[in-house]
C-alpha cells in the first residue's frame, strides 16, 4: 500500500541518481577491497550493484505508469560561462528508462557470466590480479552508460558518450600483451579509440552549431527552437544532423568508420557481449531517436542516415559470409543489423529501431555469450587434449570454426541456446527478431523500395552466415582433439545464456502487431511516431527468403560436413568473390595506404630531416631557457619546499603534539576508565534533563 502511494505520488523518481551511483559505488569498493577480498567477492560485488540499478530503473518504469510525462531531476550545477549555462540533470522518460531497463538487465547477466568466464580466462592466462581490475572497468562503463542514457542536455550526453569510449579502449586492450606480435590487442584497443575520435569530432561540432544556432545545448530548448524556427533554418539543422551522422557512424560502426569494431573482438567475450552487441554500439541510435525534432525537419539528411545504414547492413552481411573466425562472424552481423537500426531511425520509424534494438541486446548478448562458452570448452579441450598427450597443431585457435565441429553432444546446453539466438537473429516467426525486422522492412518498402530490397537481400545473408556457423561449429565430426575434447561449462555460465534465450523468445511481444505496446509507450516521449501495420506480403517473403537461406547452408555445409583441412567448399562455389569476402573487401589495407602509411611516412620524415638536437640546444642556450630554469628553482624552493612541505609537516607535528597529550589519558587502570565513563553519562543526562 505504500509502495503504491508512492507510485502514485512519482516519489521513486528520487531515487533515478541512484542508477548512475550504484555501478561507481561498486568500482569503488573493488578498488579499494577487491584484490585483498579475492575473486568471488569482486564478482559478486560488481554484479550486485548492476543488478540493484536494474531494480532502480524498474522503479522508474513504474513511476512512469502514473506520470508518463517523466521528470528531470536536477543534481548540481556545472558549467556557467557567459550565455552558456548547463547542468548535471537526469532526464526520466519512457525513451530513457526503456534504455535504462535494456542496459542494466542486460548488464546484469553478462556481469554474472562474466564470474565464470573470467575466472577461467585469467587461468589460461595466466594473470589472477587482473580478475578485479576487469570488474571495475565493467562498472565503470555501465555507469557511464547510464550518464549518457539519462542526460537531459547534449554536452552531458557526450560525457557519457566519451566514458564508453574510454572504457571500451581499457577492455579491448585488457590483455595487452596477447595477440599478433605481442601487441595486436593493444593495437587494436588504439584503432577503437582512434576511430571513435573522429566520429567524437562530429559529435562535437554538431554542439557547437547547436549553441550557436540555439544558445543553449538542453534537449528542450533545442527541440522548442526546432519546431519553433525549423522551416527557416533547415541549412542549419542539416549541417548540425551531417555531423551527428558522423558521431553515429564512429560509436554504431557505420560506413565508413566500421573498421574498428571487428578487431575490438580482442576483448574477453563478456566485453564483445557488453560494450560491442547489446549496449556502447547502439548509442548512435539512440542519439537519432532522441534527436528527432531535428531529423525530422530535413529530409535529405534523413535519406543519407537510411542510405548508410542500409549500405552497412548489405556491406557487413557479405563480410560475415566469409569469416572463419567464430566472434567475428559475430562482429560483422552487429554491425549489420546497427545499419539496420540506423536505416528505421532514417526513414522516420523510430520505434522500430528501439524495438530492435532492445530484441538485438538479447539475442546478440546470447550469441556472444555462448561464442565465449565454445571458446571456454574448446580450451578446456585443449588443456585436457594436452594432459592426454594427444597431438595437436600449435598455434592452436580456439576461436576459428574450421578447428571444431561436433559440439552439438558435447555442449548440449550451449547448443541449444545458441540455436535460438541463431533464429532469433535470422528472423523466425514467433521469436524476437521476426517482429522488429519486419516492422523495419515494412516501413522500408513504403518510404524506399530501392532500401526494402537491399535490406532484404541483407536479411538473407544473415540467415545463411548463421546457418554456416551453426553447422561449422555443432554439427558434423570434430575436427580438432581439442573440440573432441570440449565440455559443457559451469552453470554460472550458462544460466545467464538460458535467460537470455528466454527473452529471445519472447521479447517480441512488446510491440506485437494490432497492440503496439512499445509505440504507444515510446510515443509520450518520441514526437514523430507512427504505428506500423503488420504485413503479411512482407512478412512471408523474409520468411521465405531465410527458409531458403536455412536450406542453402545446410546443401552446403550440412549435408556433408565439411573434414579436417578440407577447403571451404563456398570458396569453390564463388571464387574470387568469396576470397573478397574472406579478406573484408580489403578495407583495412585501403585504410592502411590511404592513412597509416602516409602517416608514418610523415613522422619518419620529420624524425630524418628535422635535427631536433639543434633546436634542443637552441633552446638550452636561449635566455627563454634561462630563466624557466630560474623560475622553476624558485618555485620549488619557495612553493614546493615552503608550502607543499610546510603544509605536510605542519600536520605531521600537529598529529605529534595531539597524541603526545592524549597517550596520558590511557593509564591502563579499569578505574580510570570506569570514571570516565561514569562522568560521560552523568554529562549525557544532565544534557538531556536540562539542556
Amino acid at each position: 500500500m505504500v509502495l503504491l502511494e508512492v507510485v502514485q505520488g512519482g516519489g521513486l523518481f528520487a531515487y533515478a541518481p541512484l542508477i548512475i551511483a550504484l555501478p561507481i559505488l561498486g568500482l569503488i569498493t573493488n578498488i579499494i577491497f577487491g584484490r585483498r577480498l579475492g575473486e568471488r567477492f569482486a564478482g559478486i560485488v560488481a554484479s550486485g550493484v548492476v543488478a540493484l540499478a536494474f531494480v532502480i530503473a524498474i522503479l522508474q518504469f513504474l513511476a512512469l505508469q502514473a506520470h508518463p510525462e517523466g521528470v528531470t531531476i536536477p543534481i548540481a550545477e556545472w558549467i556557467s560561462v557567459g550565455s552558456l549555462s548547463v547542468s548535471w540533470a537526469i532526464k526520466v522518460d519512457t525513451l530513457s528508462t526503456t534504455m535504462m531497463l535494456m542496459v542494466t538487465g542486460v548488464s546484469t547477466l553478462i556481469h554474472i557470466y562474466a564470474i565464470g568466464y573470467m575466472h577461467e580466462d585469467v587461468r589460461f592466462q595466466g594473470d589472477p590480479g587482473r580478475y578485479t581490475r576487469f570488474f571495475i572497468f565493467f562498472n565503470l562503463f555501465v555507469a557511464a552508460m547510464m550518464v549518457l542514457v539519462s542526460a537531459d542536455n547534449y554536452l552531458m550526453m557526450f560525457v557519457g558518450w566519451e566514458g564508453v569510449g574510454l572504457c571500451s579502449y581499457l577492455l579491448i586492450g585488457f590483455w595487452y600483451e596477447k595477440g599478433e606480435d605481442g601487441i595486436g590487442n593493444a593495437v587494436a584497443g588504439k584503432k577503437a579509440f582512434i576511430t571513435n575520435r573522429i566520429g567524437d569530432f562530429g559529435f562535437l561540432i554538431a554542439m557547437f552549431l547547436i549553441f550557436g544556432a540555439v544558445g543553449s545545448l538542453g534537449f528542450e530548448e533545442v527541440f522548442d527552437w526546432a519546431h519553433a524556427f525549423g522551416e527557416e533554418n533547415v541549412l542549419i539543422i542539416s549541417v548540425i544532423t551531417l555531423f551527428m551522422l558522423l558521431g553515429v557512424a564512429g560509436k554504431s560502426a557505420q560506413l565508413p568508420l566500421f573498421v574498428w569494431l571487428p578487431d575490438a573482438m580482442a576483448g574477453p567475450t563478456p566485453v564483445s557481449a557488453l560494450i560491442h552487441a547489446a549496449t556502447m554500439v547502439t548509442a548512435g541510435v539512440y542519439l537519432i531517436v532522441r534527436s528527432n525534432p531535428l531529423f525530422s525537419v530535413t529530409a535529405s539528411t534523413s535519406n543519407i542516415v537510411a542510405i548508410v545504414g542500409t549500405a552497412t547492413a548489405f556491406f557487413a552481411a557479405t563480410i560475415a559470409v566469409g569469416q572463419f573466425d567464430i566472434k567475428k562472424v559475430l562482429a560483422y552481423s552487429t554491425i549489420s543489423q546497427l545499419g539496420f537500426m540506423v536505416a528505421a531511425a532514417g526513414l522516420g520509424a523510430y520505434v522500430a529501431a528501439i524495438f530492435h534494438l532492445i530484441n538485438h541486446a538479447f539475442f546478440k548478448a546470447l550469441l556472444f555469450l555462448a561464442s565465449g562458452s565454445v571458446i571456454q570448452g574448446i580450451e578446456a579441450g585443449h588443456h585436457h587434449a594436452e594432459h592426454e598427450g594427444a597431438d595437436i597443431e600449435e598455434p592452436f585457435d580456439p576461436q576459428d570454426m574450421r578447428n571444431m565441429g561436433g559440439l552439438r553432444s558435447r555442449m548440449k546446453v550451449t547448443f541449444w541456446v545458441y540455436l535460438i539466438g541463431a533464429l532469433a537473429l535470422s528472423g523466425f516467426p514467433p521469436l524476437a527478431g521476426f517482429f522488429s525486422k519486419d516492422e523495419i522492412l515494412v516501413d522500408a518498402r513504403l518510404e524506399n523500395p530501392a532500401l526494402f530490397f537491399l535490406l532484404l537481400a541483407a536479411a538473407f545473408l544473415t540467415t545463411f552466415y548463421m546457418g554456416r556457423q551453426v553447422f561449422l561449429v555443432f554439427f558434423g565430426k570434430a575436427r580438432s582433439e581439442p573440440a573432441a575434447h570440449a565440455k559443457e561449462n559451469p552453470p554460472v555460465m550458462w544460466v545467464p545464456l538460458v535467460i537470455l534465450g528466454v527473452l529471445s523468445v519472447v521479447s517480441g511481444a512488446l510491440n506485437l502487431p494490432k497492440i503496439h505496446t512499445l509505440t504507444d509507450w515510446l510515443g509520450t516521449t518520441i514526437e514523430h511516431v507512427h504505428i506500423t501495420e503488420f504485413s503479411f506480403s512482407v512478412a512471408g517473403l523474409a520468411v521465405v527468403f531465410s527458409i531458403v537461406a536455412v536450406v542453402l547452408a545446410w546443401m552446403i555445409y550440412g549435408r556433408k560436413p565439411i573434414e579436417k583441412g578440407e577447403a571451404d567448399p563456398l570458396r569453390k562455389i564463388l571464387g574470387p568473390i568469396f576470397v573478397g569476402m574472406e579478406n573484408k573487401w580489403w578495407v583495412d589495407e585501403l585504410y592502411d595506404f590511404l592513412f597509416i602509411r602516409p602517416y608514418v611516412a610523415i613522422c619518419w620524415f620529420l624524425a630524418d630531416v628535422v635535427d631536433w638536437r639543434i633546436l634542443h640546444d637552441w633552446f638550452h642556450d636561449s635566455v627563454l631557457a634561462s630563466a624557466y630554469r630560474n623560475g622553476s628553482q624558485w618555485l620549488a624552493q619557495v612553493f614546493d619546499l615552503g608550502i607543499i612541505d610546510g603544509i605536510g609537516n605542519g600536520l605531521g607535528n600537529i598529529t605529534k603534539g595531539a597524541s603526545q597529550r592524549l597517550r596520558f589519558v590511557e593509564t591502563g587502570y579499569v578505574r580510570n576508565y570506569a570514571l570516565a565513563i561514569l562522568v560521560g553519562g552523568l554529562l549525557t543526562l544532565t544534557y538531556f534533563i536540562f539542556g
